[in-house]
């Protein structure tokens, strides 16, 4: 019998990297930034049931943060999803313990839970159906199986995973997880072979993951068992209990579960992925003009090369100048190089100094 799909989608971050169109009250998974949905409604779309799926995809599960509930449940509402499940957390924890809410609100212990995040982009959809379809046979039998990203350069702001021996065609044993490497170590990986980059993707039986809780992190698990158990409903929304939750201990997966647990497994895949966490990233995803440049909004650019530029009202008008990433939103502009779009996140420190951002 094939699995039950669920997607468990987790809405909860800030996206600070993307100021000023990202804030915190509408974060990036929230826009319009890749195409005309948004990058949660993306997310849900790629995991629906539909004819030229062989997958049985199940109601998905949205892990998100409190404050985005009307936002959320409006966009599933625009995109046809109002059977869903939104489990909205008190406060943040980590992912380790919203993929633990999302396993015990599960509605069968046995259902495979998808896990994604809400703001990344898949541009291959059969591939990353391929490699779910790979992967089942072993999350049926208990295996937490992640989804690595096959390399194509020696990037240093991703971990990676080292692969082992084969334990299906296109599934691997994890060998080990390795932390964001040099410049140095990450060329000396790729031209290796047998690493991938660690997307965050994930796929295993929601009492499997349970079960790894309880051995590797049981106070983790008490506490969101606890939230769950005393939550209250409204409609599809489910808040777990602000205290219980509250208390328990704040880890990633990787570090609480996938590092510790036994039975991990890896299906390296290409499909188009990218994490769309700076400016540049999404420069390298977005359509562009013979010039290389991404416009989106009331632009003029005469003579300019290589830059992004997005605005939300203002026209932006510029001559003879290149590799630029300006923004226009939320009545803020970022102007920088192209290159340094992680220097946002010291921006945004910056100005939360100054009560602005």
């Amino acid at each position: 019998m094939t699995l039950s799909v669920v997607p468990v989608i987790l809405s909860g971050g800030s996206g600070t990297r993307l100021w000023p169109m990202s804030r915190p009250e509408r974060p990036k998974q929230l826009l319009a930034l890749t195409a005309a949905e948004t990058m949660l409604q993306l997310t849900v779309r790629r995991a629906m049931p539909g004819p030229d799926s062989t997958l049985d995809f199940g109601v998905p599960i949205i892990v998100a943060n409190a404050a985005h509930a009307d936002l959320i449940e409006s966009q599933l509402a625009d995109i046809g999803v109002r059977d869903s499940r939104i489990l909205l957390e008190p406060e943040g924890r980590n992912t380790a313990p919203a993929i633990a809410l999302a396993a015990l609100a599960a509605r069968t212990p046995s259902d495979a839970l998808l896990v994604m995040p809400s703001d990344h982009v898949i541009a291959d959809l059969p591939a990353f159906h391929a490699a779910i379809a790979r992967a089942l046979p072993l999350v049926e039998q208990g295996w937490l199986v992640t989804f690595g990203i096959t390399p194509d350069a020696p990037e240093t702001g991703y971990g990676y995973i080292k692969t082992g021996e084969a334990l299906e065609p296109g599934v691997h044993r994890v060998d080990r997880f390795i932390e964001k490497p040099d410049a140095a170590r990450a060329a000396a990986m790729l031209a290796e072979g047998g690493h991938a980059w660690n997307a965050g993707i994930f796929l295993f039986r929601a009492d499997a993951y349970l079960a790894a809780l309880e051995t590797h992190q049981p106070a983790m698990l008490a506490a969101s068992r606890e939230a769950i158990d005393n939550a209250r409903r409204d409609g599809l929304r489910l808040y777990p209990c602000a205290t219980a939750f509250g208390a328990c201990p704040s880890d990633s997966i990787d570090y609480a579960v996938m590092e510790k647990a036994d039975k991990v497994a890896c299906v390296p895949v290409y499909m188009g992925w990218s994490d769309v966490g700076s400016w540049d990233s999404l420069h390298a995803i977005s359509a562009t003009d013979g010039a290389n440049n991404s416009l989106r909004g009331d632009v003029v650019a005469l003579g300019s090369t290589g830059c992004i530029v997005h605005s939300d009202g203002p026209t932006v008008a510029m001559s003879g100048v290149k590799d630029l990433i300006v923004v226009v939103s939320n009545g803020n502009i970022l102007i920088l190089p192209r290159g340094q779009s992680q220097d946002v996140k010291k921006l945004t420190e910056a100005l939360k100094a100054r009560d602005v951002a």
